[in-house]
C-alpha cells in the first residue's frame, strides 16, 4: 500500500462526511467565482468602453461612487482651451430603473460629440438633433426592454419615442440607452448639468503631457479629478469598494470551509489514532503523518475547489443572461480568476489541516495503540 493510497483511503472511508465537506467548501468557492467574477466583469466592460470611445482623459466630481456628483456644463468650454486638447465632449449618464428593467444605464451625451462616432446604426437612425426626444438602444438595451424602432420608452415621466438600435462595439455600450444631453437633462430634472467631461488629446501623446493636461484641469476644477482613462477604473474608489465588498463577502464562506475541513480532519484523526499508532510503531517518522493529514486535506480542497469553481462559472452564466444583469456588465470567466480560486481552496485546505496534523504528531505509539 502506497502512501497515496492511505490518503485516498481515508477520504473514501466516510463517503458522507466528505462529500458534505466538499459542498462546504465548494459553497465558498462558487460564492468567490461569482462576486469577485462580477466586480471584474464590471471593471472590464467599463474599461473597454472607454476604449471603444476613443477616450484619452476622463473629467468627474471625484470618485465618491460609480456615477459621479452633477456640476455645471461650463466647465467644458474652460477646457476645450487648454493646450494639448484635441476634442471634447461631455455627458450625464446615470442608472435608473426603466419600465421592467430594475437598472440600466442611460447616456445623455452632447449632440455632435465624438461619442456619437463609434455606434454603428442596425436598425433606424440617431435623432436628428440635440433637441429631439427620443432615444437609440444598444441592442442588447433593446431586447432587454423588448423595444424595436417604432416603439415608445419611459423615462421617469417622459415618454420618448425609439428611433434607432445601434451596436457600441462594448457590453456596456450594448446595454446603455442613448439620448441627446438637452433631453436627458430636461427628462432627469439637471438642467445644465453634466456629471462627465470626455477628452481626446492628439495622436501618440506622450503620458507625460497628458498628466500635465490633467493637473491643468485640476487647477481650473479643483473639487472634481481627471484622470487618464486607462486608469479610471483601477483608481475609482467605487470601484475599490464593489471590489473590497466581493472579497469580504467571499471571506465568510470561506471561513465557513475552512472550519467545516478542519473538522473533518480531526474526526479523522480521532478514528484513526490506532491506525496511526501502528504507522509509528512501525517506523513511520512523526512528520510523515503531518504530510499524510496535509495531503488529505490539501486534497479535499482541491476537490472542493474544482467543484466550485463550475458551481461558480455556471451561477455567472446565469446571473450574467438574467434582465437584471445582462446588458449592464458581462461576468468575468477568465482563466486567471479560475486559477487563483482554486489555489485558494487548496490553501484552505492546507491551513485547516494544520491544526489536526500537529495534533496527530502529538500522539504517542504505545497510547495510540492501546485505543
Amino acid at each position: 500500500m502506497t502512501f497515496f493510497t492511505i490518503v485516498l483511503r481515508s477520504l473514501t472511508r466516510r463517503p458522507v462526511r466528505t462529500c458534505l465537506t466538499l459542498v462546504g467548501i465548494s459553497i465558498g468557492i462558487a460564492a468567490v467565482v461569482a462576486l469577485v467574477g462580477m466586480a471584474w466583469g464590471y471593471e472590464k466592460g467599463i474599461g473597454k468602453q472607454l476604449d471603444v470611445m476613443g477616450i484619452d482623459v476622463v473629467v468627474s466630481n471625484m470618485s465618491g461612487g460609480l456615477m459621479p456628483k452633477v456640476f455645471d456644463e461650463s466647465l467644458q468650454n474652460e477646457v476645450s482651451k487648454l493646450p494639448r486638447v484635441a476634442a471634447v465632449t461631455s455627458a450625464l449618464m446615470q442608472m435608473l430603473s426603466v419600465e421592467d428593467a430594475p437598472i440600466m444605464m442611460i447616456s445623455g451625451r452632447e449632440w455632435g460629440g465624438f461619442a456619437w462616432d463609434k455606434l454603428k446604426v442596425m436598425s433606424g437612425r440617431l435623432p436628428i438633433d440635440g433637441n429631439e426626444k427620443a432615444v437609440v438602444l444598444g441592442h442588447l438595451a433593446a431586447e432587454v426592454l423588448k423595444k424595436k424602432v417604432g416603439d415608445t420608452v419611459q423615462i421617469e415621466s417622459e415618454e420618448l419615442a425609439v428611433v434607432g438600435i445601434v451596436d457600441g462595439q462594448a457590453m456596456v455600450e450594448n446595454g446603455t440607452v442613448f439620448l441627446p444631453l438637452k433631453v436627458m437633462q430636461e427628462v432627469t430634472g439637471n438642467q445644465g448639468k453634466i456629471n462627465f467631461v470626455d477628452i481626446q488629446v492628439p495622436p501618440n501623446s506622450p503620458k507625460s503631457e497628458i498628466e500635465l493636461l490633467c493637473k491643468d484641469i485640476k487647477v481650473i476644477f479643483p473639487e472634481g479629478r481627471a484622470m487618464i482613462a486607462s486608469e479610471v477604473v483601477g483608481t475609482s474608489q467605487g470601484f475599490r469598494v464593489a471590489r473590497a465588498m466581493s472579497w469580504s463577502t467571499s471571506l465568510l464562506a470561506i471561513i465557513v470551509g475552512v472550519l467545516g475541513v478542519m473538522n473533518t480532519m480531526l474526526m479523522t484523526v480521532f478514528e484513526r489514532t490506532h491506525e496511526i499508532g501502528i504507522l509509528l510503531a512501525v517506523g513511520w517518522r512523526k512528520s510523515r503523518i503531518v504530510c499524510m493529514v496535509l495531503y488529505e486535506s490539501a486534497l479535499l480542497g482541491l476537490l472542493g475547489g474544482i467543484v466550485g469553481v463550475t458551481l461558480g462559472a455556471v451561477g455567472l452564466l446565469i446571473l450574467g443572461s438574467s434582465p437584471g444583469i445582462r446588458g449592464f456588465l458581462e461576468p468575468d470567466l477568465s482563466p486567471k480568476l479560475m486559477i487563483i480560486s482554486i489555489a485558494i481552496a487548496v490553501v484552505v485546505g492546507i491551513v485547516s489541516g494544520l491544526y489536526p496534523a500537529w495534533r496527530s504528531s502529538r500522539l504517542s505509539p504505545s497510547v495510540a495503540l492501546q485505543s
